[in-house]
């Protein structure tokens, strides 16, 4: 796992573009469909999933029915957002089927959220495990050492998620985590996205120096919005 986290040509893709979307929706009140169009326009070229791209470029305001993990890689805010797990997988299913409507969509935003939130409220990673089961069905048996000796580029929540997830059950602290999901492969930033929202819940933020160097990567905009939630729900 001896990769640099950073590189010189280092840039955010649409996993932090739509997660900060989301966290200006909660802030703000404003709706996720104006949110997500307005933030994907703003920040083109970022690595859109083609059905989500289509979806704005058309203008729609119609869920349409995926499944892919965007659903997941965005949701994270919402475990911050709400004093009550029944709050906040209600919020992130509201979150999710704006546009990911299939139930697997909506299943991992689900999940995520149910991580996030039971980490930041002192969970063990057997309860996070075991919440996650048997309530949202994910299968977590096998260890990240079994998932990299098979596992490929797949966009769906089915088949990143739980994959995510295991990536932080697997580790030992945040940067461990990181380096866990990205040495699957496959949708790698969407990997480090999810896992990374679970970790720092869990081992009590992002360490200072990788949370310094990812903030330099974004724009103004970008960099107040996460500072300003942040601040709001003392993060």
């Amino acid at each position: 796992m001896d990769f640099p986290l950073f590189a010189p040509d280092c840039r955010f893709t649409d996993d932090t573009v739509l997660t900060v979307a989301v966290a200006d929706c909660l802030m703000s009140g404003a709706g996720y469909t104006d949110k997500f169009h307005e933030y994907t326009i703003a920040y083109p070229h970022r690595g859109y999933g083609l059905g989500f791209l289509t979806w704005v470029q058309s203008g729609s305001r119609l869920p349409y029915n995926s499944w892919g993990n965007g659903s997941a890689m965005r949701v994270s805010p919402v475990a911050y957002a709400f004093d009550t797990l029944k709050r906040a997988l209600d919020e992130a299913k509201a979150s999710a089927e704006v546009t990911h409507n299939h139930p697997e969509g909506i299943r991992g935003a689900l999940a995520t959220t149910m991580a996030i939130f039971m980490a930041r409220r002192g969970a063990s990673k057997d309860e996070i495990r075991n919440a996650i089961q048997q309530q949202i069905g994910y299968d977590l048996s096998r260890s990240t050492a079994v998932i990299r000796q098979t596992y490929s580029f797949n966009e769906s929540c089915q088949q990143t998620v739980p994959e995510a997830i295991t990536a932080f059950l697997d580790s030992k602290d945040y940067e461990d985590a990181i380096r866990l999901a990205i040495s699957l492969g496959g949708d790698a930033d969407t990997l480090a996205c999810i896992t990374g929202g679970i970790a720092e819940a869990f081992y009590g933020g992002v360490p200072d120096h990788i949370a310094r160097q990812a903030l330099e990567h974004l724009d103004e905009k970008l960099r107040s919005t996460v500072l300003k939630f942040r601040e709001r729900y003392k993060i």
